[in-house]
């Protein structure tokens, strides 16, 4: 099996329902998000690739104009956690790149949610 992944960035704010008063997510704040996108073939094309980059495209398109610099809670009806997002892509992208095999979101560099179906 071939795997691919690409990065999207993107910034934006948000707050997370259901905390605590005091828990520091529970308050308006950003991130510096990177989105993920993962891809797997067992076969690949003529050029050798499962995708060819360029294609993805319409992923950054879509990540710029719906989520940069936004205050996410404005635009889901989710709470807007790492692996909510990374749900919300997945079945996003999935539909327009059915190569797609996981989507993960990271709002820090150290912390990273992951979605794949199995």
């Amino acid at each position: 099996m071939y795997t691919i992944s690409k990065e999207f960035n993107f910034s934006a704010s948000h707050r997370l329902n259901g905390l605590s008063a005091t828990h520091p997510c529970s308050e308006l704040h950003g991130h510096n998000y990177i989105v993920i996108v993962e891809l797997s073939g067992k076969t690949l094309n003529d050029v050798g690739m499962i995708v060819d980059y360029r294609e993805l495209e319409d992923i950054k398109k879509y990540i710029d104009e719906m989520a940069d610099h936004i205050h996410l809670n404005d635009i889901f009806q989710f709470n807007p956690t790492a692996e909510n997002l990374a749900k919300f892509f997945y079945d996003t992208f999935k539909v327009w790149h059915p190569e797609i095999t996981a989507v993960s979101v990271k709002e820090t560099p150290k912390t990273i949610a992951r979605y794949e179906e199995v």
